[in-house]
């Protein structure tokens, strides 16, 4: 007799969130939008001003606010599957690569990054808001705010799938 399994927390989540998530068109503004809106967002958290912190010694600059945000989603995501949460690590390295290229380009006479951010975050989230009318359903967050940070997992999940991954 097979032993039923019972699903894990993560895939419960994943099957909720796809509910709304069915269109294909919906689907591939997700692919687009999702990753833009997570980046967008921790650069504006990143240009939020953090104090100077004497404690932190040759290491102030390497620390603020985004570092919290990283690490409560980080903690959050490998609560739900370690594999997920190192994917989302490595995603958040790369953008926070390109948040200190923002950066220089600010010091040297560029746009501010959370203006950067700011305009990528709109369009990322009207695009959202787009898909979900072609979808002609919610989008998952306004059932629980817990969805705004499955979205990206639950893009990695596909890439997981995909490559043979278990996640």
């Amino acid at each position: 007799m097979e032993k039923l399994e019972r699903k894990k927390e993560v895939d419960i989540l994943f099957d909720t969130y796809s509910e709304s998530h069915q269109n294909p068109s919906n689907e591939l503004i997700h692919w687009v939008c999702v990753p833009l809106i997570v980046f967008s967002l921790l650069g504006m958290i990143w240009a939020i001003p953090f104090p100077h912190l004497a404690f932190l010694g040759k290491y102030n600059g390497f620390v603020n606010w985004a570092s919290f945000v990283i690490a409560f989603s980080g903690y959050y995501y490998y609560r739900l599957s370690p594999v997920l949460s190192y994917l989302m690590i490595l995603l958040i390295f790369a953008a926070a690569a390109i948040i200190v290229q923002l950066e220089k380009w600010e010091l040297a006479g560029g746009p501010a990054l959370w203006l950067v951010c700011a305009v990528i975050f709109v369009l990322s989230w009207i695009g959202q808001f787009i898909g979900h009318k072609i979808e002609g359903k919610k989008p998952s967050f306004l059932q629980d705010v817990k969805f705004l940070l499955i979205g990206p997992i639950w893009l990695l999940h596909f890439i997981c799938i995909k490559m043979g991954l278990k996640y």
